[in-house]
């Protein structure tokens, strides 16, 4: 019984590796709107939640530097390296929806053609759906039909379950920030179109909707394609309450009723559904739909290897689960023991019918339970506890029968990439133990460490081109049967972030870091910068770290650091420049021992009292932008668009003044200078205009008449902002504390 009970703590713990998607479900990523430095994280990120294909059209105009000359490799701009995101795409194992019909340029064609040609399914590679006929590569039309979901959608989840229900392929959009670079047409005069998902990361309650389909849809995309809605019986009431809407889509291995609660109050009620097993009405007790949730319930789900669970090979094809209160995303079944896993916003519950009483015990939510057991009709009833996570999620289990043989992973929860990890493997008896195997992700190796007759440690090594957070199946199997696997996460050996960085502001609500990152200096007395080192290893590690660049000088210049296991420490320097030296310099901090980092930075020398005036890529679109600033101010503008202000930040509360569209947009390219006094000169295709900075009055004059429409006098964040417009093409604000 203590054996059982360790296994089924451990196979709750664990997750199986991502059955084949067949349901298509896609989230647009248009790459070329969105920092590349971001890329990896994101692409980790929706694979992580279950996104298994990513949408995306493939801008010629944006491509196209001149006339016949095409960056798809990122020369120009990081946001066109088009080689290195199908790149990315088939290291992670996501594939790749390509969007958009055919152009009328031969040359273009036939470039795409010969990038793509190697990088569909069939070469291994990640492109399955092409929309462009015009490029003669072996990849299938998108599914069809599509629903298209926007994740902002307040509806989004009721939206994507009716998807579900009627075997629709979903395509998500709106799911990241989408960030215009400099120049890009018919963006209506906003910098931002804003999504589920900001720049940084943060997660809005919008993603509920993407997060929990795509969590249903590691375990029902295989069966979703063969299902079809059926009659449901009526409501003992006659019909359900209004804003109250159910569809059963069925098929003989697997149903599920898809309910929606679109009104102001709590649905709890019984609730009728087609019983696909017996082909007559079955009531569902005290089923509970919170106002504005949608829940997708089993009924008549096989246990069976042709339902949801590849590994249930010991079920009798009469053993399913009758039916559940909580919505199923998925099944497993390992030596012995049922797991299931449900969203459940409510407390529920499952019932199962099988061929034998199970042997015990029943894990629920990490504790063990009593579970009800119905002699004669042979029938097993568990509790699902409510989630206490956000994604609603919670894994119940139980033994159905007790394992001839088993074997689990001992305390595995991380792998450093490009390191040896060390995995300990425990076994029922040392014959197990000598006729097991580890099987591991391609690129991977281990060498076995006999430790004790039935525990074995193995060496395992990452792939160094793995990336930070994606995860890795492992299994253990003796004779070709599967006796424990693991879900692993992936971690680089450490993290280094510098804090306290400048941020770059896009209206009130969002900013990025630009990369390299930039520390604000002042020169001659010095100014302090702090980096964070984080340490993912499971072990203690030492670091060395060393700062050094060209005209400036580091206290202390080296530094060692200690760090505990998957701890996070702060190492500060101070940081000085030679006389003379000005305007932004390069600088870089090298990290050896524990691991082997180069990480380029900058710093902006700000003297007091003055304005320094310097030019750099800010948002990652390969145009650098012009900055204006004083120790107090920065101001940012754009070198396309007419010249747009982009910025306007009180340095000390991180505060900006200007909305997301930016001011004085336009079209086309400028000409933007460093002036005399510290101050900015613009060619513009209507006249001219200059920008100067003294304090924390930012002074606009130009010769054409400035747009009444600009900033209004008021105070945020206890910073109060003031507006003079001495003349038609003078414009001035001061801001004050």
């Amino acid at each position: 019984m203590k054996l059982a009970a360790a296994l089924l703590i451990s196979i709750a713990a664990a997750h199986a590796a991502d059955p084949p998607a067949r349901f298509v479900q896609a989230v647009e990523f248009p790459y070329y709107l969105y920092p590349h430095a971001l890329w990896d994280r994101e692409l980790v990120w929706l694979k992580n939640i279950g996104v298994q294909t990513v949408a995306f059209h493939i801008p010629r105009d944006y491509h196209q530097v001149a006339p016949g000359d095409y960056d798809i490799t990122g020369r120009t701009s990081p946001r066109r390296d088009l080689a290195g995101f199908i790149k990315t795409l088939r290291k992670l194992g996501v594939h790749a929806w390509i969007r958009g019909a055919a152009e009328n340029d031969a040359e273009w064609n036939r470039l795409l053609t010969q990038t793509l040609t190697t990088q569909t399914v069939s070469h291994g590679g990640p492109v399955e759906f092409v929309e462009n006929r015009g490029l003669a590569i072996d990849a299938a039309p998108p599914p069809a039909p599509i629903s298209t979901v926007s994740a902002i959608d307040p509806a989004a989840l009721a939206r994507s379950r009716d998807a579900l229900a009627h075997s629709r392929a979903l395509l998500w959009t709106n799911v990241e920030d989408a960030l215009y670079p400099a120049g890009w047409p018919g963006m209506n005069g906003s910098l931002l179109r804003k999504g589920a998902v900001g720049l940084s990361g943060d997660e809005h309650p919008t993603t509920a909707g993407l997060r929990r389909t795509a969590a249903l849809l590691r375990g029902w995309s295989a069966t979703l394609p063969q299902m079809r809605p059926v009659t449901m019986p009526k409501p003992m009431a006659g019909k359900l309450p209004p804003g109250i809407a159910a569809v059963e889509p069925t098929n003989p291995m697997a149903s599920a009723v898809s309910i929606t609660n679109s009104g102001n109050l709590p649905f709890h009620d019984e609730l009728r559904v087609f019983d696909p097993m017996t082909k007559k009405a079955l009531a569902i007790p005290s089923v509970t739909v919170p106002a504005g949730q949608s829940l997708w319930l089993p009924v008549g789900v096989s246990l069976g290897p042709k339902s949801l669970c590849r590994d249930c090979t010991n079920f009798a094809g009469t053993e399913h689960i009758v039916y559940a209160t909580a919505e199923l995303l998925g099944i497993e079944y390992e030596n012995g023991i049922l797991a299931m896993e449900f969203a459940a916003p409510e407390p529920g519950e499952v019932v199962l019918q099988l061929a034998r009483a199970p042997v015990g015990p029943f894990l629920a939510a990490g504790k063990l339970t009593e579970f009800e057991w119905d002699e004669p009709h042979m029938r097993a009833r568990l509790t699902i506890p409510a989630s206490k996570q956000p994604d609603l999620r919670v894994r119940i289990g139980i033994a159905i029968e007790a394992p001839d043989t088993s074997a689990f992973f001992n305390e595995l929860h991380r792998l450093v990439i490009g390191r040896k990890n060390t995995i300990s493997t425990i076994y029922s008896s040392a014959d197990v133990a000598t006729r097991s195997r580890l099987r591991l992700p391609e690129g991977y190796t281990a060498t076995p460490v006999t430790k004790s007759p039935n525990e074995i440690d193995y060496e395992v090594n990452v792939p160094a081109d793995a990336l930070h957070g994606d995860y890795a199946s492992l299994a253990l199997e003796a004779d070709g049967v599967a006796l424990g696997r693991a879900r692993v996460q992936l971690f680089r050996p450490a993290s280094v972030r510098l804090l306290s960085g400048m941020q770059f502001h896009i209206g009130p609500d969002t900013e990025i870091t630009p990369d390299p990152p930039i520390a604000p200096i002042e020169p001659r007395a010095g100014s302090n910068i702090e980096f964070a080192v984080r340490n993912n290893s499971p072990q203690i590690q030492n670091y060395h770290l060393e700062l050094s660049g060209e005209g400036l000088d580091f206290f202390p210049p080296k530094m060692d650091l200690a760090v505990g296991a998957t701890d996070e420490r702060r190492a500060e320097f101070r940081v000085f420049a030679h006389e003379g030296v000005a305007g932004l310099r390069d600088f870089t901090l090298k990290i050896s021992g524990g691991a082997e980092i180069t990480m380029p930075v900058r710093a902006i020398l700000v003297p007091r009292n003055q304005t320094v005036v310097w030019s750099a890529d800010l948002d990652g679109d390969g145009v650098p932008e012009w900055v204006i600033e004083s120790q107090k101010v920065r101001a940012v503008f754009s070198s396309q668009d007419g010249g747009r202000w982009m910025e306007l930040t009180w340095k000390d509360s991180n505060t900006n003044f200007l909305p997301e569209s930016g001011l004085l947009g336009g079209a086309g390219p400028v000409e933007i200078r460093a002036a005399q006094g510290g101050a900015l000169e613009f060619t513009l295709s209507s006249g001219k205009r200059n920008v100067s900075l003294s304090g924390s009055a930012l002074t606009i004059d130009q010769s054409t008449p400035i747009p009444a429409e600009m900033l209004t006098a008021g105070k945020k964040d206890n910073i109060t902002l003031g507006v003079d417009r001495p003349s038609p093409t003078k414009f001035i604000v001061h801001l004050d504390q």
